[in-house]
């Protein structure tokens, strides 16, 4: 029989299990270079960030994390100075175990907010690990570090000599403001720090920040990049590209496994003055509960675009007669839609994946924001979220 061993990158090491955050199910996971590595980050903005991410964002200067350690299904954030101390407790024997400092580990938190760790069992789990640990298994972590997902996310391509991984994390509280809820790359290509740093940032702008599943930005965002080099270097335009399509495979999911969703919606804005103005159109039409229900419910309603364009009203170089607004192929704006074309339109709202192009007629900006509609599902789950 063929070998179906997925190829992963050299040289890195993990392990998962269950600390009693979740009633079934690993609920922990660490993922750790067995060599020093470079590493880039980038982490939420949210005011009520919680103290994983001020202890990661603290480290991150100094591009030397080798891995990171993720508790799932609790935030740990808003727990006041025990809080901090808990995480800066996990952090550290995690670190202790695998014989790294603790600054060179990212630590991440997801899940309720408001609630403590339950350190007891969480100690006890600690107590339990051993070094090494086995050889990554990067479907394992992407499923231990889920809270509402329905599926673990995880990609990994060659590039040259190399390999990159990526997983994440999230369905709900996601309009991210940095990078994203949780997402982690892997690499034994050997980059420097100055251009891992720039390209993952790049890489970032263009995907997570791109993704909207309900304009909530989450108190625990983290995106992180750990390359230790084994593989030797690599073409770095090259090793960008790959790690885009990474990580917009990756925002895809997540956005089709938006919690409740049933159908992927992607805004490709043109035309626009410039690519932000461009996002800021797409954000605005992908946010829209009116659009996310008018997708939902198949119906070709495309005045619910028109609407959420025109609730830009500092945009005052959008005229409406110049933007062109299409469910895919289909011309909705300015020339009106006849009933035949609407009965496509509806046909074509049926599918899992739904494509509205903007054109603004302005210049030659452009971006593409993803999203997902909204369901009765999405306010089940989040009504039914802590209890």
């Amino acid at each position: 029989m063929p070998n179906m061993k997925p190829v992963t990158p050299r040289g890195f090491r993990s392990a998962t299990m269950n600390m009693g955050l979740k009633d079934v199910d690993d609920d922990f996971a660490v993922v750790v270079s067995e060599v020093p590595a470079r590493s880039a980050a980038v982490f939420t903005r949210s005011r009520f960030a919680g103290p994983s991410v001020v202890l990661s964002r603290e480290a991150a200067p100094a591009q030397r994390s080798r891995g990171m350690v993720v508790l799932s299904r609790n935030a740990n954030v808003a727990t006041g100075r025990a809080g901090a101390a808990h995480a800066e407790e996990v952090r550290r024997r995690v670190a202790e175990i695998a014989g790294v400092a603790p600054e060179e580990l990212v630590i991440g938190s997801t899940g309720v907010i408001g609630r403590p760790y339950p350190m007891e069992s969480i100690r006890a789990g600690l107590d339990s690990l051993v070094w090494p640990f086995p050889e990554a298994d990067y479907a394992a972590a992407a499923k231990a570090i889920m809270t509402t997902d329905t599926r673990p996310k995880y990609l990994s391509v060659r590039c040259g000599d190399a390999v990159l991984t990526g997983i994440a994390k999230g369905v709900g509280m996601i309009e991210p403001n940095m990078a994203t809820l949780l997402t982690f790359f892997f690499t034994d290509a050997d980059i420097p720090a100055g251009e891992l740093d720039a390209l993952f940032r790049r890489v970032m702008d263009k995907t997570f920040n791109a993704l909207s599943i309900d304009t909530d930005t989450s108190t625990s965002d983290t995106a992180a990049i750990f390359a230790n080099g084994l593989a030797g270097p690599v073409d770095l335009e090259a090793f960008e590209q790959a790690l885009y399509e990474v990580a917009l495979h990756l925002v895809r999911d997540i956005a089709s496994d938006g919690e409740g969703a049933s159908k992927l919606i992607e805004v490709q804005v043109t035309g626009a003055r410039d690519d932000a103005q461009a996002k800021r159109v797409g954000k605005a039409v992908v946010n829209s509960p009116l659009v996310k229900t008018a997708v939902h419910g198949s119906d070709p309603n495309w005045g619910r675009i028109a609407m959420a364009i025109g609730k830009l009203d500092e945009e005052t170089d959008i005229e409406p007669p110049r933007v062109r607004i299409q469910f895919d192929d289909l011309l909705m704006h300015p020339e009106e839609p006849d009933d035949a074309l609407l009965e496509q339109a509806a046909q074509y709202l049926k599918g899992d994946e739904v494509i509205i192009k903007i054109d603004l007629g302005i210049a030659d900006g452009a971006f593409t924001v993803y999203g997902c509609d909204l369901t009765e599902g999405y306010v089940r789950i989040n009504a039914d979220y802590t209890s």
